[in-house]
């Protein structure tokens, strides 16, 4: 440009380093504006420009006009036509801006909104159809059970997006965050427990090898803090699709099962289909439950049994509710829909201690052990030896309120067990019922009060047995099923236990029944009879006709009766600790309860004891 003026180079070099200059101090977002020179590119400046740098166009600087020697464009001209394009610009109607770039979301946002999907999926469980479906059967999801189960917003779930590996037959496109089982810990009353709760929306709750993992953990926490486990079965059996992987999660629960027995309670609730190697791990349990008309449990179904054994019957008839609260002794209780059932679950952890390593809670007494309207107990034994009457009634009135929790109340109705309170104080009820088979001992009575008695044990809560029975109940089909092994197993549970064990004789206690039901001879800490009480070896007419042999069998039957058929002989010799007004029952129960609440007995060093299972 000095070349063009006719100035020396100098004066161009110069002139063109001042220009660098000032094209420097307007550049703006990658824009060059030479505004000195060329008022067609400042006029074509985005408006944006224009007005953030209006000073810029203003009248260059003295200096740079006397360099320019008065040559090229008036730069108040200049300044003038930008100022009018400015105000053009202020006038017209605003134009939209160019579309801005998507923002690409980082890998943590993406992170993140997976997150979210899948912990939806996993409260969505298998979907709206599907838990359709369920609730048209009558029957809750895992997470309306659980919500029913617990204490208010107390749940706190555990693997809530673990999913299915499963990759054969098709198992990769239906994988589901939770894989059919909710699990975790809440509590009841205030109290911890841990739940898993399969969900039959989700494949059937189909147990697969993930499931079970899950369980499994569930398991573990449960025993290594020490609380009550809580499953609540729903599902179809194995996830065949995941072969052998599938059977090998049902054997790592039953190891467990195993292990956690006698260390926190366990309980099944039977809430859907319960079939095949499923069976095992309700049965492996401290107590099982079901829900009638949509419950059932069997090693086979009736497709199978029709096959083989050309039997036709229904799931129901085979495994339902009925079946094994009456029947079986598979089950020890029947609730009418689920939630009797939950309900009824938390009224029987409310009486159980969290573990082997801590009591039963107790209660504030609300029941004074005095209480003075229980005279009509002294006159309840009827006059007639041979007369039932009904032992649950005593019960009722010797506990707390009148509130007896009942364990198979349907099973084996000559022996009646059940959780009740004295004073607070959980205890275990083990009672005769003379108003079935006259209160004998059976295969089926021996084996579910040997179960409850080595329960109690377990778990450190005193067993209170009442006592009228004449012993074992004769007869071919007791004998040829083993009634000598069962009966041997309620001795052997009475025998072994070290909790504190209180036992009253009401009426009769014959033979090795006297014996069985926790008698002095087994470690019993307290042994009452009452006035009307018979214990002996035998019946009188039977033991009549024995010692008689063509004698006078009513002369030799009144004898026998004047010396054992009352409490005397027994009390002379220590075998009970005492006679009892039946009206002073209660309060004498609740004083013993106090008295061994501490009690220490231990028995020898065992690997562990060979009952006669």
């Amino acid at each position: 440009r000095g070349a063009r003026t006719g100035t020396s180079v100098e004066l161009g070099s110069s002139r063109e380093a001042s220009r660098l200059t000032d094209e420097r101090e307007h550049v703006e977002a990658g824009v060059h504006m030479r505004v000195a020179t060329d008022p067609a590119r400042a006029l074509a400046a985005p408006p944006e420009f224009r007005r953030a740098h209006a000073g810029c166009l203003a009248p260059r600087r003295p200096a740079r006009a006397a360099r320019d020697g008065g040559a090229g464009v008036d730069t108040a001209t200049l300044a003038s036509m930008a100022a009018e394009a400015i105000e053009e610009e202020d006038e017209a109607p605003p134009q939209a801006p160019p579309l801005a770039a998507q923002a690409v979301p980082t890998p943590k946002q993406i992170a993140r909104k997976r997150l979210l999907e899948l912990e939806q999926q996993a409260l969505d469980g298998g979907g709206a159809e599907r838990i359709a479906t369920q609730h048209a059967r009558g029957k809750l999801t895992a997470r309306e059970r659980i919500s029913l189960l617990l204490d208010v917003d107390s749940f706190r779930e555990t693997d809530m997006i673990k999913t299915g590996r499963g990759t054969d037959f098709g198992m990769d496109k239906k994988r589901f965050a939770g894989d059919g089982v909710v699990a975790g810990q809440g509590k009841i009353f205030g109290r911890t427990v841990f739940v898993c709760s399969q969900d039959f929306t989700v494949l059937g709750g189909s147990l697969s090898e993930t499931q079970a993992e899950k369980i499994c953990k569930t398991m573990d926490r449960a025993m290594l803090v020490g609380a009550p486990l809580i499953c609540l079965n729903d599902s179809g059996g194995a996830r065949i699709q995941e072969g052998i992987a599938s059977l090998a999660g049902y054997a790592e629960i039953f190891q467990r099962n195993v292990l956690a027995s006698g260390v926190i309670p366990q309980i099944s609730v039977i809430m859907g289909p319960c079939a095949g190697g499923a069976v095992y791990s309700p049965a492996l349990t401290d107590f099982t439950f079901m829900v009638r008309d949509s419950s059932y449990m069997f090693v086979t179904g009736p497709d199978v049994v029709r096959a083989i054994t050309n039997e036709d019957v229904t799931a129901e008839a085979l495994g339902g509710a009925q079946t094994h609260s009456r029947v079986s002794g598979v089950c020890h209780g029947a609730f009418d829909n689920e939630l009797e059932a939950m309900v009824g679950i938390r009224r029987l952890v409310s009486f159980l201690p969290q573990s082997n390593r801590e009591k039963a809670p107790i209660r504030p007494a609300l029941d004074y052990r005095g209480r003075t309207n229980l005279e009509c107990l002294d006159t309840v034994i009827p006059e007639d030896p041979n007369q039932p009457y009904d032992m649950r009634a005593i019960v009722e009135r010797l506990i707390d309120d009148g509130d007896l929790a009942e364990i198979q109340p349907e099973y084996a109705r000559n022996i009646i067990t059940g959780f009740a309170r004295m004073e607070g104080r959980t205890v275990g009820i083990v009672a005769n019922q003379p108003r079935e088979l006259a209160g004998c001992l059976d295969i089926d009575s021996s084996v579910k009060a040997a179960r409850f008695v080595r329960f109690c044990d377990c778990f450190e809560i005193p067993i209170v047995t009442l006592v009228d029975m004449p012993g074992f109940l004769p007869g071919t089909v007791q004998e040829y099923n083993g009634l000598i092994r069962h009966g041997a197993k309620l001795l052997f549970a009475y025998a072994e236990a070290t909790v504190p064990k209180i036992t009253v004789i009401t009426r009769k206690a014959y033979g090795g029944g006297y014996i069985t039901m926790s008698s002095k001879h087994l470690r019993g800490d307290a042994n009452y009879a009452w006035p009307t009480a018979e214990i002996a070896v035998m019946g009188a007419k039977g033991a009549a006709e024995i010692i008689a042999r063509g004698k006078d069998k009513d002369l030799a039957t009144r004898d026998y009766e004047t010396k054992f058929a009352n409490p005397i002989m027994a009390a002379e010799r220590g075998f009970v600790d005492g006679l009892l007004r039946p009206s002073d029952t209660r309060r004498v129960i609740c004083e013993d309860l106090e008295l061994f609440e501490n009690k220490v007995l231990k028995n020898p060093f065992k690997k562990h004891a060979n009952m006669p299972l």
